[in-house]
Order: structure tokens, then C-alpha cells, then sequence
């Protein structure tokens, strides 16, 4: 029962760690999910709900609709889901309020230790595969990155909080959430509603929160299977798109940057780099922890055989 408890804390930290990437611009919650080892799990999750509220609402006229979506319900790990999830929603919630402020008060700072993060992270889509990479994978996973660096220069635009504006808004931002190297936030700061948004969540605007979610939900439904049959059917493929996307995505997290997203001169350059480095060497970190854990579970016995000193 404790390690039951246990897995469900677990889940659920790892879940508010992806959820507090998405309250800060530029974090990309699918690299911090990739990172915590919760992204297979969040898409294939999420496209068996989604398959699961598809098949009963479209089957239960012809009198299959429930054992069908059961099926699909049956394919979720609901005792990883649903932690995470909350974790997500309420470390989300807490960040807008607690964490946003203190990263735009040292901006430069916050950017470094996540760029030290995300560009640690590429090793992680980079070997995901097992696959070795030809010279048309680095083509196209280059080719990605421009187009990801280019995205992440554009500059901010000042769209109305008009509910229409909000809910589309919001249907793409969260496609962003489960593609790594792309930030919901930074999409909704380039559309001009991410303040907006985190006033909303601060003041508790159930209006402009509902139309938000709803759009989440909607975005998430459409874009969610199509990830889900990319990654089952065209694995590596996928793995070597995510890792340009990743890799452009560093534009964004650049710390010497203006709010107008050009380039600025080098400043307090000691400082800057040790968190980049202290960024890099936590999910460097992490990773050989995960390779030594993962070789001891293929094969222990040559772990317990290994002399002590």
C-alpha cells in the first residue's frame, strides 16, 4: 500500500513538473514530460481517451458503443494519468501565481538554466529510437529547427480577449504541450494573450478560464491521435522532427533576449553560463541515472556481482 501511495506522489510531482513548465514562456511542458519520463504515457493516455469518447458517443447508437470504449479505457495507466494530471493542473495554477513572477523579475537567469535544460533534453529524442540516424534524418531534423527557430523569433502580436480569440488560442497552445520544444506559453505570449491569461487564473475568472479549457480540450482531442499514430507507426521519424524542433526551440530560451525578441549583447556573463551548466548537468544527471537503472533492471545480475569497495 505505501508504494502504491508512493508511485501516486511520484506521478504527481512528475506531472506538476510539467505543468509548471507551461506557466513560463519559452518551457516547453513536452520536453519537461520527455525529461521526467512522463510522455509516452501523457500522449498514449490521451489518445485512448479520446478513442474511448469517440467510440461511445458514436457506437452507442448501434448498442456496442460502451464494451468498445471500455476497451480503449482499459489501455489507459489511470494510476499514472490521473495523478500526473492533478499535479499538472495545480503546480500550473500555483506557478501562474507564485513562480511566472519571479522569472520575469530575473528573466536572463531563469532562460539560462532552462536552456541548459532543453539542450541537455536532445539526447533524449536524439537515442529515443535505438535507430541509427542517416544524412536525411540530420537534413530534416535541420530543417525543423530552422523552422522552430523562426517561429520563435517572430514578435509578439495583440490579439483581443474576445472568448472566439481565446478558445483557438488555446486549442493551439496546447498541441504545443504535447509536441517537445514547443511552449503553449510562448505561443500564447506571441499572440498577445498570456498575461491575459495568467490575470485570469490569479483572479479566478471562471468565464475566460471555462473558454480556455474548452479549447484545450477540443485542441487536445484533434491533435492528440495524430502524435499517438505518429509515434506507434512512425517512431524514430517522429523522434528525429521532435529533436529539430527541440533544438530551434532554444531560440526562445536564449537569456540574452529582449520582451521584443531580438538579440541582445552578452551581459553578467559568469553568472549566465553557471546556470546554464548547472541546467545541463541536472538532466545529464537524471539521464545516466535512468540508463543505470534501466541496465540494472535488463540485467541484475551482473550489477549484484559486481565487487564493492
Amino acid at each position: 500500500m505505501a508504494n502504491s501511495v508512493g508511485s501516486y506522489i511520484f506521478n504527481a510531482v512528475r506531472g506538476g513538473a510539467v505543468g509548471t513548465s507551461e506557466a513560463l514562456p519559452g518551457i516547453s511542458g513536452g520536453t519537461v514530460a520527455l525529461i521526467v519520463g512522463l510522455y509516452d504515457k501523457l500522449i498514449g493516455g490521451a489518445g485512448h481517451v479520446v478513442s474511448g469518447i469517440k467510440r461511445y458517443v458514436t457506437d452507442v447508437p448501434r448498442g456496442r458503443g460502451k464494451d468498445r470504449a471500455m476497451e480503449q479505457f482499459r489501455l489507459v495507466d489511470w494510476a499514472v494519468l490521473i495523478p500526473a494530471l492533478i499535479g499538472m493542473a495545480v503546480a500550473l495554477i500555483l506557478a501562474a501565481v507564485l513562480i511566472a513572477p519571479l522569472v520575469e523579475s530575473h528573466t536572463q537567469y531563469a532562460y539560462a538554466l532552462f536552456f541548459g535544460l532543453v539542450l541537455a533534453c536532445l539526447w533524449i529524442p536524439y537515442t529515443g529510437a535505438g535507430k541509427t540516424w542517416k544524412a536525411w534524418h540530420y537534413l530534416l531534423a535541420l530543417v525543423c529547427a530552422i523552422l522552430s527557430f523562426l517561429i520563435m523569433g517572430l514578435p509578439g502580436a495583440n490579439l483581443p480577449t474576445h472568448p472566439v480569440v481565446v478558445f483557438f488560442a488555446a486549442a493551439v497552445a496546447i498541441c504545443a504541450l504535447v509536441l517537445p520544444g514547443m511552449s503553449g506559453s510562448f505561443i500564447l505570449l506571441a499572440l498577445g494573450l498570456y498575461e491575459p491569461t495568467m490575470a485570469a487564473l490569479r483572479a479566478a475568472d471562471l468565464p475566460y478560464i471555462s473558454v480556455f479549457v474548452l479549447g484545450m480540450i477540443t485542441g487536445l482531442a484533434l491533435f492528440v491521435k495524430v502524435l499517438q499514430f505518429l509515434l506507434e507507426n512512425h517512431h524514430h521519424i517522429t523522434l528525429v522532427v521532435l529533436t529539430g524542433l527541440m533544438a530551434g526551440s532554444l531560440r526562445a530560451l536564449w537569456p540574452w533576449q529582449s520582451e521584443d525578441r531580438e538579440i541582445l549583447p552578452m551581459t553578467d556573463i559568469p553568472v549566465t553560463v553557471t546556470f546554464m551548466v548547472v541546467g545541463f548537468l541536472v538532466v545529464t544527471a537524471s539521464i545516466i541515472w535512468e540508463q543505470r537503472k534501466k541496465a540494472q533492471a535488463e540485467n541484475p545480475r551482473r550489477y549484484e556481482d559486481m565487487p564493492v569497495h
